[in-house]
């Protein structure tokens, strides 16, 4: 009796057993992956930072601006060069052909690849760019994604009066660096399709009617064309800093994402040496040792960091530039 009651109780265990197995529950307790995403408006300085905490701890860099994936326009698009990378690899840069479309879906894919191969070689995977559909289709849209990796969000910031005077000066720098040129080389008269591919970069659909007319009308209206289209410039990259700072407002309150906010107005508002001493001190430095805890699961708080339950109190103010 007691025999069969025994047989019985196995009976009723064993496929629980095996359905376990089956399951393969590993994967559920296995500790994720560590990733670092660094985000902010265009021209905050998320490309630098990326490169500053890659020289600090081994790391690779994966771009996640949606016009740097394509190659050409490296000064329209404003590329990081060989040089400002500093040795730090760096994955989808310049490498979709001008013409092609690359959605937020190919992202999801050839980001997914290029972090295996940086996970493969030991080193920390660092996401960086403003495009947040990007980096939304990935850290939220992917289930494969959210289970392999635990993520952490550096958010830099600049004030965005501040932001749009760096902004228009940076504009003037490229200009001088070759910008007018760089576009004339891709200026199609008969395509005037700007919503495909690299033509959709800020500094393409605004030089048209300058490429148009520049030949056959006087110097001073040439002059006053090319000023048009340069103040144009100016103003939409204005306005995609404050779309974005917007967006990251959204995802956050959306997702609740692990994101710390580094203030980098001061090193905006300086210049020359003291800009790169604040640089050290407010954001780069700051910015490695969040993420040595992240990666080293250290529970300390650092002062100059604003905690992420304040990100939500924090209001967007948007200069009339920014709206028309």
């Amino acid at each position: 009796m007691n025999m069969r009651l025994s047989a019985s109780i196995q009976m009723q265990i064993q496929p629980l057993v095996n359905f376990q197995r089956a399951l393969n529950m590993e994967p559920f307790f296995r500790r994720k992956d560590k990733l670092v995403f660094v985000v902010g408006p265009t021209g905050t300085g998320k490309s630098r930072l990326a490169i500053d905490i890659a020289t600090r701890i081994p790391a690779e860099v994966v771009n996640c601006d949606k016009m740097q994936v394509y190659k050409g326009l490296d000064i329209v698009t404003n590329k990081v060069t060989e040089e400002e990378c500093r040795g730090v690899p760096h994955h989808l840069l310049g490498v979709v052909e001008p013409d092609d479309d690359f959605t937020s879906d190919d992202f999801r894919l050839h980001a997914s690849n290029a972090l295996d191969l940086i996970r493969a070689r030991d080193r920390l995977p660092i996401i960086a760019g403003g495009s947040n559909s990007f980096i939304e289709a990935l850290a939220n849209d992917d289930p494969q994604f959210r289970l392999r990796y635990e993520c952490c969000f550096l958010w830099v910031d600049v004030s965005l009066p501040v932001l749009y005077s760096f902004v228009s000066e940076r504009v003037d720098r490229m200009v001088k660096a070759g910008l007018i040129d760089e576009v004339r080389n891709i200026f199609d008269p008969i395509n005037t399709n700007y919503s495909r591919g690299i033509k959709r970069a800020i500094g393409v659909p605004e030089l048209d009617q300058f490429f148009r007319y520049e030949d056959i009308v006087d110097a001073k209206t040439r002059g006053k064309l090319l000023d048009t289209s340069i103040a144009k410039i100016k103003e939409n990259t204005c306005t995609l800093a404050c779309r974005q700072l917007q967006k990251i407002h959204r995802l956050h309150n959306r997702w609740s994402w692990n994101m710390h906010r580094i203030d980098a107005t001061e090193v905006f508002i300086r210049n020359g040496e003291e800009a790169e001493e604040a640089w050290e001190k407010l954001v780069a430095g700051p910015s490695a040792m969040i993420v040595e805890q992240f990666i080293y699961d250290i529970d300390r708080r650092i002062t100059p960091i604003v905690p992420s339950e304040a990100v939500t109190m924090m209001p967007i103010p948007i200069p009339a530039m920014a709206t028309r």
